[in-house]
């Protein structure tokens, strides 16, 4: 958070929802996957054509990837 504050830190709040995207959008060090993917199923990325036209997933298929990500997160925690 310090990055985004200044001297006074008169002006963190302005920052916060950057700095929140930020940590959402890195690799986690313990589970080696993005939290928006463990928490989403997918990346989000600033600046995508939202209407493009992507392929609907079906909701069996996406439940089971969640299902499969959050098993490798909750392994990789309990292994950290």
């Amino acid at each position: 958070m310090r990055f985004f504050t200044e001297y006074r830190q008169r002006y963190w709040l302005e920052w916060l929802a950057i700095a929140e995207f930020v940590v959402n959008n890195k690799i986690h060090l313990a589970t080696k996957v993005l939290p928006f993917i463990a928490n989403y199923g997918r990346e989000f990325r600033i600046g995508t054509d939202i209407r493009r036209k992507e392929k609907v997933e079906k909701v069996a298929e996406f439940v089971e990837r969640m299902r499969k990500v959050q098993e490798e997160v909750e392994m990789a925690l309990r292994k950290t």
